[in-house]
């Protein structure tokens, strides 16, 4: 009975410590993890890179990458999956189908959401803007020029719709908006107009009127009258504008590991990168005898107005 008692006890014991370590693993794994699909038409090295870092900010989930064509219906995939698209293709996907899982819309411009999806917004799925936010590219103006009180701004038929929300930003500021329509890009006419009248030009992101057929003429055309163009995003700015807003990779990650540690129904319909930063070209800021932009200190100045309510 001895020995059968030995080894009842040390039966016991081993259970017992075998129950305190799956306590002490369950008290130190997270209270939970989800499953985070990223998908795309192209099977990129910058699309794997971008699923990548977004592994290792989080570890705790299970991410992966499925190129579109891999796929099936939206409303195939199981129901508690985190969809991230990471192109238009995907969105085009993604809105065949009403009964898809939550889908968060990576670098989606306003002129291209309204080009899909008019004025409406399906359910279940958030938009995630690429193109900088009118107000901050407005606030970057005040920073830099803060003598600029015209503002001119080229449009199409395609991004006519953000003249209304440019001139509720800008009125409080004691802005006043130049609108001038360019329907034909061949004809530099629109823009002597535009430039007469203003005292900068606001570049809007359409990629009918900033592209690399126009950009040569917009310009020179800005250098003839001395007159900066900001925006419309970093890309115009390498090429020859004096600054803009914009958010990188970085930016992307911590939106979306905010985003993700929150449950789906809470996620914003649309929303713009808290997260930022400031692009000058300083060749362009000498040409036309205006102070460097020192991209650092006026990103936080800008960022820190963005925190006052």
């Amino acid at each position: 009975m001895g020995d059968q008692s030995r080894m009842t006890l040390l039966f016991v014991s081993r259970l017992w410590r075998r129950g305190l370590l799956l306590a002490c693993l369950l008290l130190t794994a997270p209270a939970w993890s989800a499953d985070i699909l990223l998908t795309a038409a192209e099977d990129s090295a910058g699309v794997q890179a971008f699923a990548q870092a977004l592994a290792q900010q989080r570890p705790e989930d299970h991410v992966t990458f499925t190129a579109l064509k891999d796929l099936p219906a939206p409303n195939q995939l199981p129901s508690n999956t985190r969809l991230i698209l990471l192109d238009l293709p995907g969105l085009d996907w993604r809105l065949q189908d009403t009964q898809g899982p939550p889908t968060l819309v990576l670098r989606i411009s306003r002129l291209q959401a309204r080009q899909r999806l008019g004025t409406a917004h399906p359910a279940k799925i958030s938009l995630l803007w690429s193109d900088p936010p009118l107000e901050r590219q407005l606030n970057l103006i005040a920073s830099i020029l803060p003598q600029a009180r015209r503002i001119g701004v080229l449009y199409g038929a395609d991004s006519e719709f953000l003249l209304p929300e440019l001139r509720q930003y800008a009125t409080p500021k004691g802005l006043e908006i130049v609108p001038q329509r360019w329907d034909n890009i061949s004809d530099s006419r629109p823009l002597q107009t535009l430039f007469k009248n203003s005292d900068v030009l606001l570049g809007l992101d359409d990629p009918q009127l900033y592209n690399p057929k126009t950009a040569k003429n917009l310009l020179l055309s800005s250098y003839a009258q001395q007159l900066p163009l900001i925006g419309p995003n970093a890309g115009f700015v390498r090429a020859g504008s004096l600054a803009s807003t914009y958010s990188d990779q970085t930016d992307w990650l911590a939106v979306l590991d905010r985003l993700l540690d929150h449950p789906p129904a809470n996620w914003p319909r649309t929303l713009y990168p808290e997260h930022f930063k400031v692009v000058g070209n300083p060749q362009v800021a000498r040409s036309l005898g205006i102070e460097q932009v020192d991209e650092v200190a006026v990103a936080a100045r800008l960022a820190e107005g963005e925190k006052r309510p």
